[in-house]
């Protein structure tokens, strides 16, 4: 007579991974989603900006500045802040664990972007503590690179976190111009409107901000070459100098409208996309 040997149910290593994926996604999903509400409310008051209606504030730090004066504008700043931290959270998580095999190099651009959108997050606390309706500064990257000139070697490290930038913005356009950001939806559980406004919002979203994010560029290579932190710009700067051109109210509204499309397809991103660990 044979008798069958018992099995301990041990879960293996992958089976623990699993047991946090769920919670992982969640705070990725939060996380893009807060992202994509940053982005269309600064394009709406870039928008609003660019047709004279809300002064000359635009960018993050626009606002943030006109979200702390608003009624329940501080709870939207403290939701916005955690959720650009959970964002944080989860590009780190996309860092150290590397799920989609993307590499060294961008691994690194993950990196920068996760110390700038510290930087907002931080921003956004800041302006709810203190409620201020004017000054505080400009957006994150032009107080990460006034940070990085005091630093030994500062103009060499800010040259590196520009080309960063620059190649990202590169990867973005090329994303956006084909498309190429749908193969890592769930398509499958989508339906046909939601994945032409995905493409559409994706598309034209990732051009306008990888344009902004080229001025970013040219502007932290600036600061580098002249070594005056004054003469840092992020994308309020980039903005503002937008406005500044030939036809510049023109082009800061097309920006507006494709930065709010960027952040509708965050959102979109945040539902649908697949975030490597898991579904």
């Amino acid at each position: 007579m044979t008798t069958k040997k018992e099995t301990t149910s041990v879960p293996s290593k992958e089976q623990a991974k699993e047991e946090i994926k769920p919670w992982i996604r969640r705070f990725g999903r939060i996380g893009f989603m807060a992202k994509g509400i940053v982005f269309v409310l600064v394009g709406i008051l870039t928008l609003l900006a660019a047709i004279g209606v809300q002064g000359n504030e635009s960018g993050p730090s626009g606002m943030f500045q006109s979200l702390a004066t608003m009624p329940f504008g501080e709870i939207l700043l403290w939701l916005i802040g955690v959720g650009l931290l959970l964002y944080v959270g989860w590009l780190f998580v996309d860092i150290i664990k590397d799920p989609e095999n993307n590499g060294l190099a961008v691994r690194a651009t993950s990196f920068v972007t996760a110390l700038i959108y510290s930087g907002l997050a931080y921003q956004a606390f800041l302006f709810t503590v203190q409620a201020r309706s004017s000054g505080g500064g400009s957006d994150a990257e032009e107080s990460f690179s006034a940070v990085l000139l005091d630093q030994p070697f500062g103009r060499w490290l800010i040259v590196i976190v520009a080309l960063a930038i620059g190649a990202h913005a590169i990867n973005e356009f090329y994303r956006g111009a084909f498309a190429k950001f749908l193969e890592d939806f769930d398509r499958k559980n989508m339906n046909k409107k939601e994945i032409k406004f995905t493409k559409y919002s994706g598309r034209l979203g990732l051009i306008a901000r990888s344009v902004i994010l080229l001025m970013v560029t040219f502007f932290l290579l600036q600061t580098a070459w002249e070594n005056d932190p004054d003469e840092s710009e992020g994308l309020d700067g980039a903005l503002s100098q937008l406005s500044n051109e030939p036809y510049g109210q023109v082009l800061l509204g097309l920006t507006a409208v494709g930065l709010s499309l960027y952040g509708s397809y965050q959102i979109a991103k945040g539902r649908y996309q697949r975030l490597g660990l898991g579904k």
